[in-house]
């Protein structure tokens, strides 16, 4: 399949992905863990089918030294012995909060509950904007049919030079 449309090359595209960025540093700069951040961005770019944005995800995990049986069993999450309770709660709720229209109530009030035990509001906020954020920019990856396997993650920042 051959990408449709490159948002990046397009000027009103560049803007609006300029600006969409950098309205995620708001949830990187926050206290949720990065590593939960990055498996529920991965959760919700699996369920959408956006292969741009799994493998980023995928591969910023692995950068940044997640195991892979944490990244591999990603999917199953549920049956698998490798996360936290509050990271399950994290992956419930960007499941739940990704599947609406596929006839999914929502966000159940268990699946609530769970989040407010382990997280406090500025982390639920983070989550909630988290899971809108991604679920946005998989449909843009989605829409322009954006590819996945090219992505290299950034190169650690050189240590300043010794006087």
């Amino acid at each position: 399949m051959e990408p449709r449309f490159n948002l990046f090359t397009n000027d009103l595209g560049a803007k609006f992905a300029k600006r969409f960025g950098n309205t995620s540093m708001v949830i990187v700069q926050s206290e949720l863990p990065k590593a939960t951040q990055d498996l529920v961005m991965l959760r919700v770019s699996q369920i959408n089918g956006c292969a741009y944005c799994t493998d980023v995800h995928s591969k910023d995990l692995a950068h940044a030294g997640e195991p892979a049986v944490r990244v591999n069993l990603l999917a199953t999450w549920r049956e698998a012995t490798v996360y936290t309770d509050a990271e399950r709660a994290a992956l419930a709720l960007a499941e739940e909060g990704t599947r609406i229209a596929d006839a999914h109530p929502g966000v159940s009030d268990e699946t609530w509950a769970q989040i407010r035990k382990h997280y406090d509001d500025d982390q639920t906020a983070a989550l909630v904007a988290l899971v809108a954020q991604i679920n946005a920019a998989n449909r843009l990856g989605v829409i322009v049919r954006q590819q996945g396997g090219s992505y290299e993650p950034p190169l650690p920042e050189p240590a300043p030079a010794a006087w």
